[in-house]
């Protein structure tokens, strides 16, 4: 997939929907899906692993945004729902939905207390910690190879 089709179809609609569009969310979000997607490209994880998408969701992680944080938000799980096609059910849409799948993507980075990072090597490191997580099999190398693989001309 073309990452500007991305950014403008799907990631920066999803952002603005739920009032958590920035640059530096954007970013993230793109940098996420390059690195978990092998660049945009699977939709499965490789291994026969549960996550699914762009952004390599696991069902257990999208059920945990709505159970322990969306709850608690009513306006914020409103604006996420109202992405949400009636079917199939929400968790195959991670697969299917790019604009709910970004949503989730960002909710899981929205309850990171931390700020959002703005260059490529803080936005690798953010991810590996927050997203990919210390027990994941990705590499903050990883991260930025997927995004100068995308983006040879610069961060």
């Amino acid at each position: 997939m073309d990452t500007d089709d991305f950014r403008r179809l799907a990631l920066r609609p999803a952002l603005v929907h739920l009032g958590l569009w920035s640059r530096a969310a954007e970013d993230l979000l793109l940098g996420t899906a390059l690195a978990e997607s092998g660049g945009l490209r699977w939709l499965a994880q490789r291994g026969g692993g549960p996550a699914l998408g762009f952004f390599q969701i696991e069902p257990a992680t999208h059920d945990d945004v709505w159970r322990n944080y969306l709850a608690y938000r009513s306006e914020l799980a409103a604006k996420t729902a109202a992405l949400a096609a009636p079917s199939p059910d929400r968790t195959v849409q991670l697969a299917t939905n790019l604009r709910y799948a970004a949503a989730i993507a960002r909710l899981i980075y929205r309850r990171v207390a931390a700020p959002l990072p703005i260059t490529l090597a803080a936005r690798a490191g953010y991810w590996k910690a927050h997203y990919n997580t210390a027990a994941g099999a990705g590499a903050t190398e990883h991260f930025i190879a997927a995004w100068r693989a995308a983006f040879p001309q610069g961060d």
